[in-house]
């Protein structure tokens, strides 16, 4: 009797073991109703690693690995991906032209980050805790409406009511910027204007939280010279990536692969 869990998957003759399939699993978000997604994904990343390798040796590249972040080097297997790929792919630096072509699309993108002054009052709970959310969820109206009504300020309610401990500044948490806060919260605040209360109570990881724009001050935009450098490194990694996938579809379209749907997965190919 077959107790197989995953298939085999054989890449130009080379089998892939069941365990390196159920070890690669754990990178892939797996839960009952997307786990042949997830099984899929895992199998396709193994084999569009194990062509990279393959291309490598046959190409006789040898690398030293490399210190990606402090005290972390890469593996071997990353070194040889990556030096393939440093091998293979060449990248055009974008002319001074195509870069302002680029700004020109939209140069609103780009500006200095904006400025918020932000109070609110937090109704903590576990989100995760069904009767928690609901109850905190209630406490959190009810102190919206109470803002609404006549002789109630927001500072006043704050100081009373909030679970943060910023309840002894009146709610306030002074000045933030966008990276701030959690991004939650801060989806709340990129939809606020100057004085203005989020009309819900919003959740975050913390709880529910009742928001006030205090004030505004909007990014400005940053001229062409300055936002060329940034511009100029988008478009490399942008060209870079489309030549990564058109040299791993090239080494799929000319490998022998059982067991692997590969039309139905988006690669990455840079070494992890």
């Amino acid at each position: 009797m077959n107790t197989q869990m995953f298939p085999d998957l054989v890449i130009n003759g080379e089998t892939i073991p069941q365990t390196a399939v159920a070890a690669e699993l754990q990178n892939h978000t797996a839960s009952k109703d997307n786990f042949a997604d997830a099984l899929r994904n895992a199998a396709n990343a193994l084999v569009i690693r194990t062509l990279l390798l393959q291309e490598a040796r046959r190409n006789g590249i040898e690398a030293i690995p490399q210190e990606v972040s402090p005290n972390r080097f890469e593996t071997e297997d990353e070194a040889m991906i990556r030096a393939l790929l440093e091998a293979e792919i060449d990248i055009t630096h974008p002319s001074e032209e195509d870069i302002r072509t680029e700004w020109q699309k939209a140069p609103e993108r780009f500006r200095t980050m904006p400025l918020w002054e932000v109070s609110h009052i937090l109704c903590k709970c576990d989100p995760n805790d069904a009767v928690e959310k609901e109850l905190a969820l209630r406490r959190a109206t009810d102190i919206l409406n109470e803002l609404r009504k006549d002789g109630q300020t927001f500072e006043k309610i704050a100081r009373a009511k909030s679970d943060c401990g910023s309840r002894s500044a009146g709610g306030s948490l002074g000045q933030l910027r966008p990276g701030d806060t959690v991004p939650e919260f801060e989806t709340a605040l990129r939809q606020l204007s100057d004085g203005e209360i989020a009309p819900e109570p919003v959740l975050s990881r913390y709880g529910y939280h009742i928001v006030r724009m205090d004030a505004l001050a909007e990014g400005q935009p940053l001229p062409f010279e300055t936002v060329k450098p940034k511009i100029s490194e988008a478009m490399e990694k942008a060209q870079w990536a489309r030549k990564a996938k058109l040299f791993v579809d090239g080494l799929i379209a000319s490998a022998s692969i059982t067991g692997a749907d590969l039309g139905r997965v988006t690669s990455n190919t840079k070494p992890n």
